[in-house]
């Protein structure tokens, strides 16, 4: 003001604070419109790693390296072509040692989170392997057991993605070049082994899923003229409202009916027993979503100066990615919280940090990514359809493309958001979100909620440090 009672600038300030949103407020309160910019130092205001991340930005050998590995990520087709036992799949878990493949990076059974923990003693005893949970136990205790990742075995699995030799995996196979990838068969909601759940009513499940749904689906699925193609199911249901990780309503029911006619046909094989499970399960496609998007990211991974992420997973314990120039290291960090609903009864108290495969959708453009195509995801953590858009969008910020089939009505129909790059995440400070569920932190209880989370910045700037960065470009004297 003057001294007249005028304003100094002629008209009332309008003030843009950019970062800490504290400096906001005194002048807020004196009456000034304040734009607040959400804005962190390029690479965590580590110099050196900011320089680094300077020297790869617009660098002409890594532009070229993403857009392959996209090229390469965007041109599978996966198709659902078989059911088969995992021991007949993956020659790791054909014998003779006792091994058992697990969600997220490397992890021993000391540092196992209780849901896992859980999962593994149901596996044991689906195995006959132990008689008892204490056998069960004792056996991983020991040693006895073998712990290896999903991921180093073209294998995926949700939340505690234990996979045993007799579990039944589905095959989803690259048209063009015959490469695979597999998960296990989801048990539908409720008390399930792959949140921890432990109970008989847990393993009656699995011992039938392994002994009538199996083979009946096997049989419906090689009676079919052509394989299941996934992406367009995929596609499809992205119009109708899932985002194909924690949302698979449209997703199920697309696939059912694809399947239906000739799972009925397989009476013998207890096709209408598979009928009826699949009709209540919801849940049903996310380990398609999951494997396809295996398949196809697993493409673009290995390409020389690539900072595209080719792998995000979690284990209950630590996150981890892996970059598609970077060799087969994971990045770690810290398992990050789940901001979510909960059931009647828990609370944020009761939960397990982010555990799964299941955040290799995020890596191929769905679930979080796909968040404009399922408003209703929101619900989980009290948003709006305007805000499941405007993240979508913030995770184009981080992505070095978008996809040609998988499109988002609510965006006017552009691709999602696909190719995570590692340089865009540490350069923006901009997280990737993920839609997940929620498992009790207590073994042997289960499902308590769903909700959003993020991939911690930690993992990405660990991962720009390592990244063997490629050759200056010289540029010739004119």
């Amino acid at each position: 003001m003057n001294r007249t009672g005028g304003l100094l600038l002629g008209a009332e300030p309008h003030l843009v604070n950019v970062g800490l949103d504290s400096f906001a407020g005194p002048p807020r309160a004196a009456g000034a419109r304040v734009t607040q910019v959400d804005w962190r130092p390029p690479a965590e205001g580590d110099v050196e790693l900011a320089l680094k991340l300077a020297r790869l930005t617009a660098h002409p050998v890594v532009e070229a390296a993403n857009a392959e590995a996209l090229r390469r990520v965007l041109d599978v087709t996966p198709l659902w072509t078989d059911v088969v036992t995992a021991r007949e799949a993956l020659p790791v878990l054909a014998g003779p040692g006792k091994v058992l493949l697990h969600a997220g990076p490397p992890l021993a059974w000391e540092r196992m989170c209780g849901p896992m923990r859980a999962a593994v003693v149901g596996a044991a005893l689906l195995e006959g392997w132990a008689t008892t949970p204490e056998a069960a136990e004792h056996l991983a205790t020991s040693g006895d057991i073998t712990f290896t990742p999903c991921h180093d075995h073209d294998a995926v699995g949700p939340m505690a993605g234990i996979i045993s030799p007799s579990m039944p995996l589905l095959v989803v196979e690259d048209a063009a070049s015959g490469r695979r990838a597999y998960s296990n068969l989801n048990e539908g909601g409720g008390r399930c082994l792959r949140y921890g759940a432990l109970g008989e009513d847990v393993m009656e499940r699995l011992r039938w899923m392994g002994a009538r749904l199996a083979p009946s689906l096997r049989a419906a699925l090689r009676s079919l003229p052509e394989p299941v193609d996934l992406r367009a199911v995929t596609a499809q249901a992205l119009l109708m409202g899932d985002e194909c990780h924690s949302r698979n309503t449209a997703a199920s029911a697309l696939l059912l009916r694809a399947l239906a006619p000739a799972l009925a046909r397989q009476e013998a094989l207890g096709g209408h027993e598979a009928l009826d499970f699949l009709q209540d399960n919801t849940y049903w496609f996310l380990n398609f979503s999951m494997a396809a998007a295996k398949l196809a990211t697993s493409a673009g991974h290995g390409v020389a100066h690539s900072t595209v992420v080719t792998t995000f997973a979690r284990n209950g314990v630590d996150v981890g990615i892996r970059v598609s120039g970077g060799g087969d290291a994971w990045h770690r960090a810290p398992a990050a919280a789940v901001k979510g609903l909960y059931f009647p009864g828990y609370g944020p108290e009761d939960a397990n940090p982010d555990i799964g495969d299941s955040a290799i959708t995020e890596v191929y453009g769905l679930g979080g990514f796909a968040l404009a195509a399922a408003p209703a995801i929101v619900g989980f953590v009290g948003g709006t359809p305007e805000g499941a858009r405007a993240t979508s969008r913030r995770m184009a910020q981080i992505t070095v493309g978008r996809h040609r089939e998988l499109r988002l009505p609510g965006l006017d129909f552009e691709g999602t958001p696909v190719g995570i790059d590692v340089r865009a995440v540490a350069d923006t400070g901009v997280e990737p979100v993920v839609t997940t569920g929620i498992a009790h932190r207590e073994p042997g209880i289960g499902q308590i909620g769903a909700g959003l989370t993020r991939a911690p910045m930690e993992c990405f700037t660990k991962a720009l440090r390592a990244f063997p960065e490629p050759p200056a470009v010289r540029h010739s004297a004119r």
